[in-house]
């Protein structure tokens, strides 16, 4: 359905950078916090932000570190994920929410699944879209190789400079291919502009490179303690099924909905249904 819903932008100090911010929704409302993954922007929950503001609840959707017209501090240590998991308390901080509700995608979810661990107190509800608690994806792979050969990139990624060429040759292509091929030439060039922000590129593969070279301790307990919600495309090509109710199963108030012919971009695949999943967890 069309909306005339108007999005705001700002650009707010947290955590000792700045972070390019969607807004929408009454200043009233309960906050929700969308983070997204890679190779996204706030974008990618474009959809999702307008729906979730017209049901009444405030939408915060940053374009996280590293990405689009955020800071883009150098160097991998930069993109640890203690650092991303205080971008988005100190973002929380900066607007006066004390506790807020969060939803991820991709690695935006491994940031969330983290933030819980770490803060519950601060998360009223969490819902997680297409990628497994921290304790299985460290866990899971170990014993299915097939889940590595699937994250094959993950891998790729750690080699300097190389994967930044090859993902910018012939205008993106690499990476146009693994995003949903129904988008628009339009919405293609909306992400092609977002990924040839100065120093987007390597920003954006450092998080994966500080994931594996500097991976995060264990904090706090092993389970999530707030409500949780873990919606899946199951024809994922990137993340086995089979780590979903493997994580559902670490969160003590949990529930998993799975899209049959959905993939990891489950919230462009779904728009309608994942908005209105979101909407009836939050309120």
């Amino acid at each position: 359905m069309e909306t005339t819903l108007n999005i705001q932008f700002d650009t707010l100090d947290t955590n000792g950078i700045r972070l390019h911010t969607a807004c929408a929704g009454p200043e009233d409302g309960q906050p929700v916090f969308l983070l997204h993954g890679f190779p996204e922007a706030w974008f990618g929950w474009e959809a999702q932000i307008k729906a979730l503001a017209e049901s009444g609840l405030r939408v915060f959707a940053p374009d996280q570190r590293g990405y689009n017209l955020s800071d883009k501090p150098s160097g991998v240590a930069s993109y640890r994920m203690k650092l991303l998991v205080d971008d988005i308390l100190g973002l929380a901080d900066a607007l006066g929410y004390q506790q807020f509700n969060l939803a991820g995608h991709d690695f935006g979810a491994i940031v969330s699944w983290h933030l819980a661990l770490r803060c519950a107190e601060r998360l009223h509800k969490l819902a997680i879209a297409n990628v497994p608690h921290p304790a299985i994806l460290k866990s899971y792979p170990r014993s299915h190789p097939k889940q590595i050969a699937k994250s094959w990139y993950a891998l790729a990624f750690q080699i300097p400079r190389l994967p930044e060429r090859m993902i910018r040759a012939r205008n993106w292509r690499l990476l146009l291919s693994a995003m949903p091929d129904y988008f628009t030439e339009q919405e293609r060039d909306r992400y092609r502009e977002a990924w040839s922000q100065p120093q987007a590129m390597t920003s954006m593969i450092n998080w994966y490179r500080a994931l594996l070279q500097q991976p995060s301790k264990s904090t706090g307990p092993g389970n999530i303690q707030v409500p949780t919600l873990v919606i899946w495309g199951r024809q994922d090509p990137h993340i086995s099924y089979e780590m979903a109710p493997l994580s559902v199963d670490r969160c003590g108030n949990g529930r998993l909905v799975t899209f049959d012919e959905a993939t990891h971009w489950v919230q462009h695949d779904k728009v309608q249904e994942v908005s209105q999943l979101l909407i009836e967890h939050f309120k």
